[in-house]
């Protein structure tokens, strides 16, 4: 045996254990650095921790109470509560005419006279023949009394004194009608006749009208019928004045559908002290069916819609995230009303509903959704109410 043997062994006899020990050292080593990096993840929130993920950022909004308005959609016009086309009731000619076009005039106003020459003449020969038989009426009786006269006389007498009195009565009136009078207070519209023109009982006059209060007059689909009511609120834009908002109350309610579109008409009356609307005008009509004081109002981005229903991420005081179902009520343009599911003052979840999952913390970061101003006109008063679109409400399914 050389001596590079002999050093060979004597290495591989000494060197086993130092190998081993070596080996287990480094071991140690690594394992010691290993829960070093899991301790420095956990102790930076990563996901070895004990307390499992971080809370996930969403955006909520705070579920709030509002005046939920019911309504039906429709379009139709304004129109005169009284409306009319004057016609004289004698015939004649044009001797006055006495109001002019779009005057205000009030209940028995003269507007026109007619020609009443003849008439006169008539009534004065009448109130003559009227003297002679009331005459000739008294000689009667005293002959009567001196039995000069039969009873028959004597009635013929009456007769006659009562017909020619009749007959007076008659010219007396018709010479009256001569002046024709507004039958109630209003605007002159149109006039059809001319100074001298001879008019006849069929002849137009002019047109006379009501305007305060006015009528918004639309049609409803029948299917609307059993939510039709007296006294509802009906709210209504003009197009010649953008910048206002007309309420007035449901009058008339036509009992009979009108063929064939299958419509009922409508009829709400108006004030209109200062004359803004007129006959005529297209009008956008919003008929109240149902005002809801207390109702729950969510932006409607908080909405989930799923196979099994509807349904909402509530965010629970304990900071994490519950999913409930929901029945809707109305909506408008960016908001919902909640009939059941959620409570007014709850915070639901607006923004990053796709991550969460049922018990998900989160860090919610409340929002302020915006809508269109709702018309307050309905409710009367000055703070904003939900506007109201015709909508049917939704039942989910619970999973």
């Amino acid at each position: 045996m050389n001596r590079r043997e002999d050093q060979m062994i004597r290495i591989d006899v000494l060197g086993r254990p130092a190998a081993k020990a070596l080996v287990l050292g480094f071991a140690w080593a690594f394992a010691t650095a290993c829960g070093d990096a899991e301790a420095g993840g956990a102790a930076q929130g990563g996901f070895g921790g004990g307390d499992g993920p971080p809370p996930m950022p969403v955006d909520v909004s705070v579920a709030v109470r509002d005046t939920a308005i019911e309504a039906i959609s429709a379009t139709g016009q304004i129109e005169a509560v009284q409306s009319i086309e004057l016609r004289p009731d004698v015939d004649g000619r044009i001797v006055e005419i006495l109001v002019r076009e779009g005057a205000i005039v009030g209940a028995g106003t003269p507007l026109f006279k007619v020609d009443d020459a003849e008439l006169v003449a008539q009534t004065a020969r009448l109130e003559a023949e009227r003297d002679l038989a009331a005459q000739s009426l008294a000689r009667t009786r005293e002959l009567l009394a001196q039995d000069a006269a039969s009873q028959a006389e004597l009635e013929q007498t009456e007769a006659r004194a009562r017909s020619t009195q009749a007959e007076l009565e008659l010219t007396q009136l018709r010479l009256e009608r001569t002046v024709v009078r507004a039958p109630f207070g209003g605007v002159v519209g149109q006039r059809f006749v001319s100074l001298g023109d001879y008019v006849t009982t069929s002849t137009g006059l002019v047109t006379l009208q009501t305007v305060d209060p006015q009528r918004a007059v639309f049609d409803v689909p029948e299917r609307y019928a059993a939510r039709l009511e007296l006294g509802q609120a009906v709210s209504f834009r003009v197009a010649a004045v953008t910048d206002r908002s007309f309420q007035g109350v449901v009058d008339f309610v036509d009992p009979v559908v009108q063929l064939p579109g299958r419509t009922i008409l409508i009829k709400a009356q108006v004030g209109n002290p200062d004359r803004v609307l007129q006959s005529g005008m297209f009008i956008e009509a919003r008929l109240a069916t149902e005002i809801r004081a207390d109702a729950v109002i969510v932006p409607e981005d908080a909405l989930l819609p799923l196979e099994m229903g509807t349904f909402v991420w509530v965010v629970t005081p304990e900071g994490t995230a519950t999913r409930r179902a929901v029945i809707l009520g109305i909506r408008r343009p960016g908001f919902v009303e909640i009939v059941d599911g959620v409570q007014a003052g709850e915070p639901v979840v607006v923004g990053g509903l796709e991550r969460l999952f049922e018990g998900a913390r989160v860090m919610p970061n409340q929002v302020e959704r915006g809508g269109e101003p709702a018309p307050t006109e309905l409710r009367g008063g000055d703070a904003p109410v939900g506007e109201v679109a015709d909508s049917a409400r939704s039942e989910p399914n619970q999973p």
